[in-house]
Formats: structure tokens, sequence, C-alpha cells
């Protein structure tokens, strides 16, 4: 999928001190049998990846990877 990043902000304590911190998104790696290549793949999904996965078929998410020019493991 697209290259999820990390947010940025501060974390506010009850006394109002501000330090830096960062959310980091929730990757998984994730493996998907893959009718049209016959294979298993190994994917680094966001969880927003996976439901886009489960709405579209992996055989379109792959496909449009494989047109982005994206290697597949």
């Amino acid at each position: 999928m697209l290259g999820t990043t990390p947010g940025f902000g501060h974390a506010v304590s009850h006394s109002h001190r501000r330090t830096k911190r960062r959310w980091d998104p929730n990757v998984q790696r994730r493996r998907y049998y893959v009718p049209s290549l016959r294979r298993r793949v190994t994917l680094t999904v966001s969880a927003r990846g996976i439901r886009t996965i489960d709405r579209l078929g992996i055989d379109v998410v792959v496909a449009r990877m494989l047109a982005r020019g994206e290697r597949l493991r």
C-alpha cells in the first residue's frame, strides 16, 4: 500500500508541560494467497490497508501495486 507515515505532536502533561511524541501507524505483516499469481505474498499493510483488501479483493490490490511498480515478497 502507499506509505503510511507516523504523526507528530506533543504529549501534554497534567501541568501542561509539552514534550514531543509521535503516533506510529498500525502496520502489520500479513500473508495473502493471490489466485492470479498462484502463490502467497507477504505484505506490510496498515489497518486501513487490510480493510481495503477485504473490500476490493486481493487480486485487485495486487494488480494495482504491480502497475505502480511495487515489489511483492
